[in-house]
């Protein structure tokens, strides 16, 4: 194998390796085309290991990607998803959200546990611009806001975002460091703010749980009447009630045996693009093909 000072083009081509569409190619049709093509565009030939398989290609790219300075948004994603997610927690007592609507922003990353907790990236190829609104944002919905940015971002970070907001840092070395502890406080969050964010079974399933009954009412009323109901309750009982709807309504645990089947590299792209159930078998074996077969792909 060759070391590899990838250009700003290479390095394009490999972010985009990592995309939904490839994924999603590749589950749908068991080969990927474009997975070819941005692979040969990435120069990576050079760089995987004699017998490498289409997973063992992915790992490469990655490795490559995460130095401090490379990384962009899906870098990132896989940090939370491996170092809290599946690090602290586990996929049969956490649930993750993939942008999520909070107000007038779509929140990155959400994890469930005992409480809802909001991770907003902020890559080296991020600006700081919306943050100080995207946090005004979240606290409306969630109880506790982190931002995870790199070392460059985590001043500027500091500078833009209340003392309550935890803010985290990943290191050049690739470990998430906590600079700032979030402070877990449900009993700021907008009750009308979260019935914003969710669907409709969702809301009602709320509702149920703190023994309110909606009304029959014509279905051209049932939004704003459910609305209405939310504005009257309290926002932790709205937050706790939240948090056990949408583990269940967003339970991840059907994937651990397809993310025990992938490459680590993967394990975030799994757990946020949907692809069909009867689809799995056919990703994981796309992602253990040797790399020879892969090019062949038109």
């Amino acid at each position: 194998m060759e070391s590899v000072t990838p250009n700003a083009s290479q390095l394009s081509a490999m972010t985009r390796l990592f995309s939904a569409s490839v994924f999603r190619e590749m589950a749908k049709k068991g080969r990927s085309p474009q997975f070819r093509r941005l692979f040969d565009e990435a120069a990576l030939r050079g760089s995987c290991a004699t017998g490498a398989t289409v997973g063992s290609a992915f790992e490469t790219a990655f490795s490559i990607l995460k130095i401090a300075g490379r990384r962009h948004e899906y870098i990132y994603r896989t940090a939370v998803t491996q170092k809290i997610l599946l690090g602290r927690h586990t996929l049969h007592t956490a649930a993750m959200l993939n942008e999520f609507r909070a107000g007038t922003c779509k929140a990155d990353l959400v994890i469930l546990n005992g409480t809802a907790t909001v991770y907003e990236i902020k890559s080296e190829r991020d600006s700081l611009t919306r943050l100080a609104r995207q946090v005004d944002n979240y606290k409306r919905v969630f109880a506790a806001v982190n931002v995870i940015a790199s070392e460059d971002h985590v001043e500027g970070v500091l500078a833009a975002v209340p003392e309550d907001i935890g803010v985290m840092c990943l290191s050049k070395r690739y470990r998430i460091s906590v600079i700032q502890d979030a402070v877990n406080q449900p009993e700021r969050v907008s009750p009308q703010t979260v019935f914003d964010s969710l669907r409709s079974d969702e809301a009602e399933l709320i509702l149920n749980g703190l023994g309110v009954c909606v009304p029959k009412v014509p279905n051209t009323q049932r939004h704003a009447v459910m609305r209405d109901l939310f504005a009257e309750l309290n926002s932790a009982d709205v937050h706790s009630q939240m948090v056990q709807v949408l583990k269940r309504s967003r339970n991840l645990t059907p994937l651990s045996d397809l993310i025990d089947q992938l490459p680590r590299s993967l394990h975030a792209a799994a757990l946020s693009i949907p692809i069909r159930r009867a689809d799995h078998r056919r990703l994981t074996d796309v992602v253990a093909m040797p790399l020879g077969v892969a090019m062949t792909w038109e």
